[in-house]
């Protein structure tokens, strides 16, 4: 992967230190190699960069100064949370800082009547569940990383979880957030009414991966606790199977709370972990949540347990207890821990496909195994089609990590390939940034940066991450764009 170019900035840090040192208290600004080393990747390991400095700033005026002083110097500003991020959005720039927000983390409010909370960015996502519980609430989007990542880390990357299908992503779960843009101006966007007057900037901002501005502070939508949940665990003796229950389901007008799937790889590495009590002899199983009312349970239930008993489901249980419905869903979500158990490093992918399309996906990957020489096990948001397959490697090994790499390329350029994406809740990052290339044309690229142009004119946040250059699409060889060819050759820059 190539790093950003960071000839492009010019910096000289011990005038950038001095200057932040004007604006921050010993403690909270780290600039010695020993302390930024932890700072040098967040959990896309492979792709490390240590910055000129850290700043843990306290409040907002803070994050004001820091940020006006880096627009002022020119120097690059990567905003991060708790660093669980699997795209590498935020891996440092080598002559820039690294804000970090992790001491933005208190819960201000929690409005049981309006059903929402106010929020810190460092705010962890369990946290607020936790707080709005005593109410009868929680905030429905949940990461695997729950217990960890935060709410800032979830605005920048759009996060979903097991339960989004039902109950959207990040994007649809956030009322209003507030920013600091580089040049250390404060707005909100978005507001705790329905819905806000003109354009939809909040769903511009969430997902923007720090490029746009840096957050503060968010109100998300709280949503009551159903009275039941049950989960229904059906095994199939073939992956394409499995694959074809997820379209009938959905095609039977079912939308359940989650609908996960993990394939036989996967659930190997996972039960002698959690002990999930997942059948070890199925190659792939499907976890299917219903919520709601114990009549609305009832009767949803009885459908799904039809419609995979008419897909070809070899066997079917349902939770009979809090307990074990807990435990169904603690295996999906040590899915990533579980295969890290196994071997010596693992690459998480995040294509998306159409759920129709998940056999032919899974097919493919399993040619892919054989091709570069590697195992990979597959857990899915299955019902929205979003892939999440983990290719075993040793970076001890020369060639390995390479061999990986491509294997993950190949995954996302089939995901647009088969009418997808190449991301469905990671971000691009720097892990992707080559396959946007396949994924948008020229004039769709263009548009972006000039939306960033319009954010942040010196293309001083997150610089080098999400939205390649034209040049880079055309020597990633999908674009052939050449520089008289450009509309906007200003925008090269970012």
């Amino acid at each position: 992967m190539t790093i950003p170019n960071n000839e492009v900035f010019s910096v000289d840090k011990a005038s950038l230190v001095r200057r932040l040192k004007l604006h921050l208290p010993p403690h909270c600004l780290l600039v010695d190699e020993e302390d930024l080393r932890p700072y040098e990747c967040d959990g896309l390991t492979a792709y490390r960069q240590l910055p000129l400095a850290v700043c843990l700033p306290e409040n907002e005026g803070q994050v004001i100064d820091v940020l006006r002083a880096c627009h002022q110097l020119g120097v690059p500003v990567v905003a991060r949370g708790a660093g669980t991020g699997l795209s590498g959005g935020a891996m440092p720039h080598a002559r820039g800082v690294v804000l970090s927000l992790a001491r933005f983390n208190r819960i201000l409010r929690v409005d049981p009547l309006a059903r929402l909370a106010v929020v810190q960015p460092g705010v962890r996502n369990l946290a607020v569940s936790e707080a709005a519980a005593p109410h009868g609430l929680y905030y429905a989007p949940d990461p695997s990383s729950q217990i960890a990542c935060t709410l800032g880390g979830n605005v920048a990357e759009n996060s979903g979880g097991v339960h989004c299908l039902k109950y959207g992503l990040t994007v649809h779960n956030v009322l209003r957030i507030r920013v600091v843009s580089i040049e250390g101006e404060v707005f909100e966007i978005g507001s705790e009414a329905p819905d806000a007057p003109g354009y939809d900037l909040l769903a511009l901002l969430i997902g923007s991966e720090g490029m746009l501005g840096v957050v503060t502070e968010v109100t998300v939508k709280l949503v009551p606790k159903p009275e039941l949940a049950q989960v229904v665990m059906a095994s199939f003796n073939d992956v394409a199977k499995a694959g074809e229950a997820v379209a009938a389901i959905i095609a039977a007008g079912i939308i359940p709370a989650g609908l996960e799937m993990m394939d036989k790889p996967a659930t190997a590495a996972v039960e002698p972990f959690v002990k999930a009590g997942y059948d070890l002899n199925a190659e792939a199983i499907l976890l299917c949540e219903s919520d709601g009312t114990p009549e609305e349970v009832v009767e949803e239930i009885s459908l799904v347990t039809e419609v995979l008993t008419r897909a070809g489901a070899s066997h079917i249980s349902v939770s009979q207890s809090e307990a074990e419905r807990l435990r169904f869903w603690a295996g999906r979500k040590a899915a990533f821990p579980a295969v890290g158990r196994i071997t010596p490093d693992y690459y998480c992918m995040d294509g998306t496909i159409p759920r129709k399309r998940l056999a032919e996906m899974l097919s493919a990957i399993a040619g892919m195994e054989k091709k570069y020489g590697l195992r990979c096990a597959n857990v899915f948001h299955a019902g929205d089609g979003n892939l999440h397959p983990l290719i075993m490697y040793d970076a001890a090994k020369p060639g390995e990590w390479e061999r990986a790499e491509a294997f993950g390329a190949e995954i996302l350029e089939l995901s647009v390939a088969l009418g997808g994406s190449i991301t469905g809740e990671h971000g691009v990052g720097v892990e992707k940034i080559n396959q946007m290339c396949v994924q948008y044309t020229t004039p769709e690229l263009e548009a972006f940066h000039r939306v960033k142009a319009a954010f942040d004119e010196g293309g001083l946040l997150n610089p080098g991450k999400a939205v390649p250059s034209l040049h880079r699409c055309a020597e990633y060889g999908r674009m052939h764009v050449h520089r008289g060819d450009l509309k906007f050759p200003e925008l090269e820059r970012f």
